[in-house]
């Protein structure tokens, strides 16, 4: 069996060990969250709570968390994975950041002769679970041959953007611009029609039939309807993304208005106390801005409106 560990297992990189498990491999994880290692063991893995436990003898160490500075504290930390990674194993970052961070990262692994694979992944969590995501990798070209069987496993598409980190991170944020922006422009049109007190199940169905339909309108609108925000994607994530897409727009002097207005949207709405919460909550701000009255319980998984 080949072997693999897979650091943070949130609802992608769960699905990402667990698809990994499903073909043959010997996958070990790490996550904080007792539950989540839990489900993995009883998938057929094995689970541990600090990451160079889980990576030590792995060639290949995924890490499936949510920022630089986790990535960071997952390689370089206490109990990182970088001092025990043998010269020739890869280190495969799915984590959305600046390039110049991913850059960064990159160098100080590779002094210790590891190899590092700038991969940010698109697809969601449904995706992850079926060896369907989209990789948006950059890395040496050894980089990508260690990489390889773990990728073609996991992805659909593995897109090979340079042979330097730093292209995936840059394409996955113009991936968040747009993402980000879909969807809140899908909330506040769904918001719309809630205030016009339109049938919501058939303004969802003619749209996805239409040319207003995207992939984040499809996907993320039956949440509206079920009333249902428990968190596949987070608020937070786009406050975050959205800012890094100013922070580069602002580096390059290149106006970013529409993906300004969107991060506005997301930070009041984690402002109004939903940051934990799916990102679909933006109707839900929309809808108390203007009254509208939008399906079921309104109130968030983490208990606030």
């Amino acid at each position: 069996m080949q072997k693999a560990a897979v650091i943070g297992l949130g609802s992608m990189g769960l699905g990402i060990a667990k698809t990994l498990v499903r073909n043959g491999w010997d996958i070990a994880g790490c996550d904080l969250s007792t539950s989540v290692r839990e489900q993995l063991v009883e998938a057929g893995g094995t689970a541990h709570e600090m990451p160079d436990a889980a990576a030590h003898g792995r060639s290949v160490v995924l890490s499936v968390v949510v920022n630089a500075r986790q990535t960071e504290a997952i390689l370089f930390g206490e109990n990182g994975v970088a001092q025990g990674m043998q010269p020739g194993s890869v280190f495969v970052s799915c984590a959305t950041m600046m390039p110049d961070d991913v850059r960064a990262l990159a160098a100080q692994l590779e002094e210790r002769g590891v190899h590092y694979l700038d991969a940010p992944i698109s697809g969601g969590a449904k995706k992850a679970a079926t060896g369907d995501l989209s990789v948006m990798a950059s890395g040496t070209p050894e980089a990508f041959d260690c990489a390889a069987p773990v990728l073609d496993i996991i992805a659909d598409k593995v897109h090979r953007l340079g042979d330097r980190p730093g292209a995936g991170a840059s394409v996955k944020m113009i991936n968040q611009l747009l993402a980000g922006v879909h969807i809140a422009a899908a909330c506040e049109a769904m918001a719309l029609a809630a205030k016009m007190e339109l049938d919501l199940e058939a303004v969802y169905e003619v749209i996805r039939g239409s040319a207003g339909n995207s992939w984040m309108f499809e996907n993320r609108v039956p949440h509206i309807l079920e009333g249902d925000y428990t968190p596949l994607s987070a608020v937070e994530i786009f406050v975050k993304d959205l800012g890094i897409v100013q922070d580069i727009a602002r580096a390059n002097h290149f106006p970013a208005p529409l993906s300004a207005a969107a991060l506005q949207m997301y930070l009041a709405t984690a402002g109004a106390g939903m940051g934990k919460d799916d990102d679909a909550s933006l109707a839900r701000l929309y809808a108390q801005l203007s009254g509208a009255k939008l399906p079921g319980d309104v109130i968030s998984p983490s208990g606030r409106v």
